[in-house]
């Protein structure tokens, strides 16, 4: 039986580059939803990389200047994985951050693209990633909070 080399090493996923307009503003925004600043270096005019990290993350996002040629806003349905919904929609509601309100999917576990098929209110069974709220940050990327309490196996 041979071994897949792709298989044998472990591959984190660790880094996610954000595409914005202001690092200023970006920077400011994200900080204030309590994500921990890891790095904001300059090493020219034309070029800062700015690294943060949601609380309890191992995966980090980086933005700056010259850091990414994508259209500012142009990232979409990121998710950020939380235990409780309503709490952690009311968390970044205190900060300041403008949440959809709590929905789940007409179709089921996952959400369709945009805003089409939400339903208010969270899964009615409570199922394990079927609850969400979104928010986006000032230049338009998009980030949905994903209610898990129990993993499915194997993750």
């Amino acid at each position: 039986m041979s071994s897949n080399p792709v298989n044998s090493q472990n591959m984190k996923l660790e880094v996610v580059v954000i595409p914005i307009a202001d690092v200023d503003r970006a920077k400011q925004f994200y900080e204030a939803l309590g994500w921990r600043l890891d790095a904001d270096f300059v090493t020219s005019e034309d070029f800062r990389v700015v690294q943060l990290t949601p609380p309890g993350s191992e995966a980090s996002i980086i933005f700056g200047k010259g850091v990414s040629s994508a259209t500012p806003g142009s990232v979409q349905g990121l998710h950020l994985i939380v235990y409780d919904i309503e709490a952690a929609r009311a968390e970044l509601v205190d900060r300041g951050v403008e949440v959809s309100e709590v929905f789940h999917d007409i179709g089921g576990i996952f959400h369709h693209a945009g805003t089409e098929g939400r339903v208010p209110g969270p899964d009615p069974k409570r199922r394990d990633y079927a609850s969400f709220a979104s928010f986006s940050d000032p230049d338009g990327n998009g980030w949905v909070l994903q209610e898990v309490k129990t993993r499915a196996p194997g993750r």
